[in-house]
């Protein structure tokens, strides 16, 4: 296969390939005294990578859709540990974070893609990528400003390529600086491009048992809504409101999630009953929403995996030096500055 470090027979990749997904399902998120083996988000992309680098994804144009599909259901499942309460809180928190940052990012794109000459629909593509939620709002406002598939391609590149590193460095930088679970979660859901990566990052064993995933979550989903109004307004301006917008209806599902688990509870108390499955990576026993959030989680790991896998050589040397430099910048710029602003106001 092109672009990979190795060639091997397709039969060969294939059984490597679903053996190394077979582990990300059935072995725990970490380690535990009866099973030394584990696969974390980290992991998991780590290893999507290895594989894409050395011997390239064997079912490469399934891809995009099974990664759509999963991570998207993953997320709608983490819905079911989420309480109300919790998540209003954590919304509402942050969404005076999310106006701020989404509109000095996109500002800061525009002039960052003039200065260093970037084709304008790659620039504004990258710029929303950062601003939104990475991969899904370029998904959207690709068509309502006619991007090509080149366009698309390099900016999602991009994003992805940011996006990994984000998954493997904000959980040492938030432990470095020893960030509260409010903190980290608000940062990550602000500073990291696509939901995959921020609750990825979010489940670090660093903030294991704390509210960091579920204020993640929360928030960086408020913040994917934003993708409704920015697409508007965008076919507006480009004078092409006939373009179907791709609206990101899993939200609503992921909302109807946290309302079932909240509420339904008090009418139905066998919900709270604990059991055991008996499953590998299920350490002990637990309620039904408590294994659908943990099903969830091993959602998003495969997720993860599979990103990784996809980001082949080919699509790093495609995207290009000044596509990244902007994606760099901007991705400085929001990180650093909400950094400072919740270090100082969410103590």
């Amino acid at each position: 296969m092109k672009n990979t470090l190795i060639t091997m027979p397709d039969q060969l990749r294939k059984a490597i390939f679903l053996i190394l997904l077979l582990c990300c399902v059935i072995l725990p998120l970490d380690a535990t005294p009866n099973m030394p083996l584990y696969v974390s988000a980290p992991i998991a992309l780590l290893m999507g990578l290895i594989v894409a680098l050395v011997m390239g994804h064997p079912y490469l144009k399934m891809n995009k859709k099974a990664t759509t599909i999963l991570l998207q259901t993953s997320v709608v499942l983490l819905g079911f540990q989420t309480n109300l309460e919790h998540a209003m809180k954590a919304g509402s928190k942050g969404l005076i974070f999310t106006i701020a940052t989404i509109a000095l990012t996109l500002g800061v794109g525009y002039l960052l893609g003039k200065w260093l000459k970037i084709d304008k629909k790659i620039s504004y593509l990258i710029s929303n990528g950062t601003a939104i939620c990475g991969g899904s709002a370029i998904a959207a406002v690709a068509p309502v400003v006619n991007a090509d598939d080149h366009e698309i391609s390099v900016a999602l590149g991009t994003v992805f390529i940011l996006n990994s590193i984000a998954l493997l460095i904000f959980p040492e930088i938030g432990h470095a600086l020893s960030l509260s679970a409010e903190q980290f979660g608000t940062w990550c859901a602000i500073a990291i491009h696509d939901t995959s990566s921020v609750v990825g990052a979010a489940s670090s064993s660093y903030y294991k048992g704390t509210d960091a995933l579920q204020i993640a979550t929360t928030i960086k989903l408020e913040r994917a809504l934003w993708i409704i109004p920015i697409t508007l307004l965008t076919a507006y301006f480009q004078k092409n409101t006939g373009k179907k917008i791709k609206l990101p209806y899993f939200i609503l599902y992921f909302i109807i999630a946290i309302l079932v688990s909240t509420y339904l509870p008090a009418y139905l108390p066998a919900l709270n009953t604990k059991f055991d499955i008996h499953a590998p990576f299920a350490k002990a026993d637990n309620t039904l929403f408590g294994y659908l959030y943990l099903v969830g989680k091993k959602g998003l790991v495969v997720t993860l995996f599979l990103i990784g896998s996809g980001l082949s050589l080919g699509t790093i040397r495609q995207v290009g030096f000044k596509p990244i430099l902007q994606g760099i910048l901007l991705w400085i710029l929001i990180g650093s500055s909400s950094l400072l602003v919740i270090k100082g106001c969410l103590n």
